[in-house]
């Protein structure tokens, strides 16, 4: 590859070497034997070229300024002297993008010498001179200018893929905004919660003075009218802002309280930090649900010498759709739940709550079930009569004496029955425990129902509810019953 040496000697006769290919170093003392041989022909080539080379520079001058004083890295700078003697017509600027060396203070550690070009004068024993450039410090350098040119190309590819990266960012980025607004948009328009939204006002006054329902028994006049009955269980009732009225108003067919009993009284609340003296058993559940039967089962004079007909339930469109009502018991068992035996004689002596009466079971308005501390032999003491019953466990009814007779509900917390649900998704084991026991509590008649089911993220939650529905489970325990009545809850979100 040829060869420019460069140095910072004005320029002149030794600026530039021009060589066909990289000298070897000589030995200090020796001369050189012979010079190549140029012929004529080889010379005149090499006149054309420069020739050739010098108008294409010419050219290029007339078409660009030439400055005022040339900076270093200029051509005719680097090349000083074009007319320089003893060049055998080889243009310096036509091999200018080859090879160049750049000078540095680092002593040089090894010697160079060149070999004369052709047509030079050769001096025998020729010894380096004071000032020489390639003296003790030499401060030359090769670099090849084709590398330089093809980094400097590299790093202009980089920034423009990495300009374009982020171009395409920022475009994905947009996309993904607009699409989000969309979608909320679209949810805010065709949300089909607008009816759930309407119970929301009429409970905005529930309890406040002058409005009547400071006893917290007000029910409002056709309220359920056009209500459908869901087959879902209101979980912990009694957080709602109107307990019982929330749950019905969504289609609840089954709603629960926790039971404190306290000084001879019932309390409602989930600790005993919760409970308050005006949120009682009677309050909240009793007297209301008198009121709403009352209402629905009226003694008018357009009922008066009509045959008698089985009491209408809750809900004006499925009048014989019972609603269970499921006590949770806090404290102790028996003396607990014998209060709330005496405390339901209202609805029991009108003929509205499911009885089993001489080996028959009768389903009225309002279904009893005792959970937490009930005691099976206190809801069982009586063989041929009773008005309360029990909630199985789900997960233990192989060989025992759970049926209709003696039970209404079999229930058990998700994660004892199959084990952990991970990001929604059952495994097989889990599935078929599960369908065993719903086998199992289908057989006995009972409703079967997991509760301690997963509230987040939303994605698992509408995951569980809808293998459980899609598995045959009779009632979907939840505790947001907007969500699980009035929104398409099948359709996977993360929100």
């Amino acid at each position: 590859m040829p060869l420019f040496h460069l140095t910072d000697k004005p320029p002149g006769n030794g600026a530039i070497a021009l060589a066909d290919s990289p000298r070897p170093p000589s030995t200090a003392g020796k001369t050189t034997s012979k010079t190549p041989q140029v012929t004529e022909t080889a010379l005149e080539s090499l006149a054309t070229l420069r020739q050739k080379a010098d108008n294409q520079f010419s050219a290029g001058v007339k078409r660009n300024e030439e400055p005022s004083s040339p900076s270093p890295s200029t051509p005719r700078s680097l090349t000083g002297d074009r007319s320089r003697n003893g060049s055998h017509g080889f243009s310096p600027i036509r091999h200018f993008a080859t090879t160049y060396r750049i000078r540095s203070s680092q002593p040089k550690a090894k010697r160079f010498e060149y070999g004369p070009l052709p047509g030079d004068d050769v001096e025998q024993d020729a010894q380096p001179k004071d000032g020489d450039d390639d003296g003790a410090y030499s401060d030359t350098y090769f670099v090849d200018e084709d590398t330089l040119v093809s980094q400097s190309a590299r790093g202009r590819n980089r920034r423009r893929w990495l300009v374009c990266g982020l171009v395409c960012g920022l475009i994905l980025l947009a996309i993904l905004l607009a699409l989000n607004i969309l979608l909320f948009t679209a949810r805010a328009i065709y949300d089909n919660g607008d009816d759930y939204t309407d119970s929301d006002a009429i409970f905005s006054n529930w309890g406040l003075g002058g409005t009547g329902t400071e006893s917290l028994s007000w029910y409002p006049t056709n309220f359920l009218q056009d209500v459908v009955p869901i087959a879902c269980h209101s979980h912990n009732d009694y957080w709602r802002k109107a307990p019982l009225f929330s749950a019905l108003h969504a289609g609840c067919i089954g709603t629960e309280t926790d039971l404190w009993l306290v000084d001879d009284d019932l309390y409602v609340g989930h600790e005993r930090s919760a409970l308050t003296p005006n949120r009682t058993f009677q309050s909240l559940y009793v007297d209301p649900l008198v009121k709403i039967l009352e209402r629905a089962n009226p003694n008018t004079m357009f009922t008066k010498g009509t045959a008698p007909v089985a009491a209408r339930g809750v809900f004006d469109t499925a009048p014989n759709q019972t609603l269970a009502l499921l006590v949770d018991i806090k404290t102790d068992g028996s003396a607990t739940f014998r209060k709330v035996l005496e405390q339901v004689e209202p609805l029991r002596k009108r003929g509205w709550l499911s009885t089993f009466e001489d080996g028959q079971v009768r389903y009225g308005p309002v279904t009893l079930v005792g959970s937490g501390n009930t005691p099976f032999d206190v809801i069982v003491e009586n063989s041929t009569y009773r008005y309360a019953f029990f909630d199985a466990p789900l997960a233990s009814l192989d060989n025992s004496v759970y049926d209709t007779t003696n039970s209404y509900y079999a229930s058990v917390a998700l994660h004892r029955a199959v084990g952990l649900v991970w990001f929604g998704s059952f495994q097989k084991g889990q599935l078929r425990r599960m369908r065993y026991q719903l086998q199992q509590a289908h057989a006995r008649g009972l409703q079967a129902r997991y509760w301690d089911l997963p509230a987040w993220p939303i994605n698992v939650r509408n995951a569980v509810w809808g293998t459980l529905v899609h598995e045959g489970v009779d009632l979907l325990n939840v505790d947001d019953i907007k969500a699980a009545t009035h929104t398409d809850w099948t359709q996977t979100s993360w929100l």
